[in-house]
């Protein structure tokens, strides 16, 4: 499936074939293409709790009100973020650029970042949605369906998860084998409705 198809075919699926296995192998190709998500200096702060044990999923159901994808997906990744990960070992992100490159990039990291706590948190959130909509349209490519989601408790997700102080919970995406399509889209907006040319009219 190309990428465009991919786009137009994903919804979010509540309902999945709980007997669905995925193999091994796809779960690692998911995960590694999420893993090629764009991220503000490459400094790649999501991190993917793949949450397997299933007693912990019953758990993070429980967390999320019921709700009956979380247990009956065949993969439920949390999606988190080291709200740090621009302080630790920045080098890293940088180790096979130019020395040119790597010397005047890892200056700029901490520059952006160091005091700006409400920085941090809103690129953990913006690159663990990039990394939501690549890890779901590589599913919709594998022919498996998904569900982002946000509503759990947070804060029991993140204590069942043993979530480090320095990260964030930012979503849970599911994925699976649908056994009952998601309702029709219930209401698109007008292209001229979200598109503006240039900048917003006076008022």
């Amino acid at each position: 499936m190309d990428t465009l198809a991919a786009i137009e075919a994903r919804r979010a699926v509540k309902h999945y074939d709980s007997n669905h296995v995925l193999p091994e192998d796809d779960r690692r190709r998911l995960l590694s293409a999420a893993m090629l998500s764009p991220t503000s200096f490459n400094i790649q702060n999501w991190r993917f709790v793949d949450v397997r044990d299933p007693e912990l999923r019953q758990e993070v159901r429980e967390a999320a009100w019921g709700q009956a994808q979380v247990t009956e997906a065949s993969m439920l990744v949390i999606l988190c973020a080291d709200l740090r990960s621009w302080a630790n070992d920045a080098n890293r992100y940088w180790r096979d650029a130019p020395d040119t490159v790597r010397e005047s990039m890892i200056p700029m990291i901490r520059e952006f970042y160091e005091g700006r706590e409400q920085v941090q948190r809103d690129e953990a959130m913006r690159s663990a949605g990039i990394a939501a909509q690549t890890l779901m349209l590589a599913a919709k490519a594998m022919e498996c369906d998904s569900c982002p989601m946000i509503g759990f408790d947070t804060a029991k997700v993140a204590e069942l998860i043993n979530l480090p102080p320095d990260h964030v919970v930012c979503m849970i995406v599911v994925i699976g084998k649908a056994v009952k399509p998601a309702w029709p889209r219930p209401g698109q907006l007008l292209f001229d409705d979200v598109v503006i040319t240039d900048r917003f009219a006076s008022v």
